[in-house]
């Protein structure tokens, strides 16, 4: 049984034409209308902590994984009241470092946009959702040492865990850079999964520090993403 997990980013008004990372922005209207087919279809969409059964072959069902990468407010805004209408779960992987803050990683490329403080994640939580870790400073890890490495990939769980009294099992590599070591260090760290941006839909016996997952895009129009999550779509792009 093949598993789609999409993957998203911002849920919100798209910024103008020829704005960098545009496509990472998917409109409120959009995402409605994608939840609400996912659900036409009679799938449930799970976060990655309610997936955990489906991946180990320990369940099986018409489910579909959502994730938000960063952490946004929108997300939290515009994402959160569509999932609780078709009582679906989702996981937002935060930044431990930034909560509160904003998306300083892309600063040079986009006006700052806020991410959820503590008190939004605590709502996040809930309302029944899921915390996942996307490392301390949104680092990219392949330019790291390993002990810098590490540190980014574990003490972001810790902190998560501290600053929201929750279990942060699931990580995800941001920018979906990542090596073997990695893997690693996620496994080491007491997370029960770790996602990446490679394109394809996951099976039962996939190594789960290396989830492949399908980006929603601002442009995703609906046969495209009946095509996403119906076939077996894959890109070797990273």
């Amino acid at each position: 049984m093949a598993i789609p997990i999409l993957m998203y980013h911002q849920i919100d008004q798209p910024p103008p034409r020829g704005t960098p990372l545009r496509g990472l922005v998917v409109a409120p209207a959009s995402f409605a209308w994608q939840m609400r087919l996912l659900r036409s279809l009679g799938y449930q969409g799970l976060s990655m902590r309610d997936l955990e059964p489906y991946l180990a072959g320990q369940k099986q069902g018409k489910v579909v994984g959502l994730t938000f990468d960063d952490g946004y407010q929108n997300n939290l805004m515009h994402a959160l009241p569509v999932l609780q209408r078709h009582r679906f779960t989702a996981t937002c992987y935060g930044v431990s470092g930034m909560v509160g803050g904003s998306n300083v990683w892309d600063s040079d490329k986009v006006q700052p946009k806020p991410l959820m403080t503590q008190a939004e994640w605590q709502a996040w939580l809930q309302a029944g959702m899921d915390v996942g870790s996307h490392t301390c400073t949104h680092a990219r890890l392949t330019d790291l040492d390993a002990a810098s490495a590490r540190e980014e990939i574990a003490a972001s769980r810790q902190a998560l865990q501290q600053l929201l009294g929750c279990e942060v099992r699931h990580f995800c590599y941001p920018y979906g850079r990542y090596d073997d070591t990695h893997a690693q260090m996620a496994r080491e760290a007491g997370y029960a999964s770790a996602t990446t941006t490679q394109r394809g839909r996951v099976q039962v016996g996939d190594d789960v520090f290396k989830l492949k997952r399908i980006m929603v895009a601002r442009a995703t129009h609906p046969l495209q993403f009946l095509l996403k999550v119906l076939t077996r779509y894959e890109d070797k792009r990273s």
